[in-house]
């Protein structure tokens, strides 16, 4: 999985470059977040391309807050398509993390 990151105020913001996040590559998601985690705090997901995400994903993204969170820092996310808020919304992720909709909005409120 192709993912683009950018440090902004010791902030990491990360683009994920695929339209899913699934069994089929949270594998390659978690190897291409953990350095990121472990060098940085504070991490900013931005989903906008995701238009799929699964319990998988889900439990990906859960296991990035725990680690964030147990170094003191914290999880972002921003940009979530319809379909992803809505699964957010079923399994209550969004009472857990904060979601913004614009990526400017999450960089510029963390």
């Amino acid at each position: 999985m192709k993912i683009h990151s950018e440090i902004i105020n010791n902030i990491v913001v990360v683009d994920l470059m695929t339209d899913s996040l699934d069994a089929g590559n949270t594998r390659e998601f978690k190897e291409a977040i953990t350095p990121l985690i472990a060098a940085y705090s504070t991490l900013i997901l931005n989903l906008e391309t995701i238009k799929f995400l699964d319990s998988s994903g889900c439990g990906s993204i859960l296991s990035c807050l725990r680690q964030l969170n147990a170094k003191g820092g914290d999880l972002k996310v921003c940009c979530l398509q319809k379909p992803v808020r809505s699964i957010f919304e079923l399994v209550r992720i969004h009472r857990i993390l904060d979601i913004f909709e614009s990526r400017e909005e999450a960089i510029r409120r963390t």
